[in-house]
């Protein structure tokens, strides 16, 4: 299988980096969308079944192999099997949990969110929008209801108004709103993850409106000296990814096809 070509300068200089050193590089990955199709019920969303295969190669080859994601940790932990891989660390609720070794640690829920759990349900009441409270964070998902992006719009602003009323802030994606405490977002845990390893390149693959504070982190990096490439899995339903990644791939199938054309490529350990 051959190892795309990024279409940008410093993609290719990125996954060069990547290649020449992968014992000190970073792999980071989103979960759904990327390593996990979309599905109407997030409940029921599941990695592909080359996918935990191709993460255990990818962590043979790569010093650190991490999970960025809105889900909650321990749910990729206990559902969708992510901790059997050896050496994951998942970052969980953007940041604000760690799944590590078998132990989680979370921040505790911010003040608000207790507010916002009981005035949600009226924004919602004779509508087809399903509320997922994931503890850390709260969700309003419209996919699936018969005007997704039409549900949504009605939605979005009287739901920004609650998060900021109580202090924190809403933020749209693929047929959701989510609300969580500001300052947490996967620019922020990726950048941590890679000051903790101090990664020398860092690959970071995401699909939705969620990932680009991930994708800025890498270029902040970029100007800072520190290689990296940017991925896309891509879609139909969000473009604004696409047009900011430094490699568009058809997909968590061509996710799976691109790390295993990058496992292939890197040189075994020394």
């Amino acid at each position: 299988m051959t190892l795309p070509a990024p279409t940008t300068d410093a993609g290719r200089a990125g996954l060069a980096a990547l290649l020449t050193a992968p014992s000190r590089a970073l792999v980071a990955l989103d979960f759904d969308g990327t390593l996990a199709p979309i599905v109407a019920r997030p409940e029921d969303a599941r990695p592909l079944p080359a996918t935990l295969d191709v993460l255990r190669a990818v962590g043979q080859k790569f010093g650190h192999v991490a999970i960025v994601t809105g889900r909650p940790a321990d749910w990729l932990v206990d559902v969708a099997g992510l901790g059997d891989i050896p050496g994951l660390v998942i970052a969980g609720q953007y940041g604000a949990q760690r799944w590590a070794a078998g132990e989680l640690r979370e921040a505790d829920p911010a003040p608000g969110l207790a507010a916002v759990r009981e005035g949600l349900p009226g924004l919602v009441i004779g509508r087809q929008a399903r509320i997922e409270d994931k503890r850390l964070s709260i969700v309003v998902h419209t996919r699936g209801v018969d005007h997704p992006d039409a549900e949504l719009a009605a939605l979005a602003a009287p739901i920004r108004a609650l998060a900021v009323q109580h202090g924190l802030a809403a933020h749209r994606g693929r047929a959701v709103v989510e609300i969580r405490p500001p300052g947490f977002d996967k620019g922020r845990a990726l950048t941590v993850l890679v000051e903790e390893h101090d990664a020398s390149a860092v690959l970071f693959i995401g699909d939705d409106l969620g990932d680009l504070p991930a994708f800025t982190a890498v270029e902040a990096l970029r100007a800072g000296g520190r290689p990296g490439l940017t991925v896309c899995s891509g879609s139909t339903e969000v473009t604004e990814v696409a047009e900011r990644a430094d490699l568009v791939v058809d997909g968590p199938e061509g996710v799976v096809d691109l790390l295993t054309a990058l496992v292939a490529a890197t040189p075994p350990p020394a």
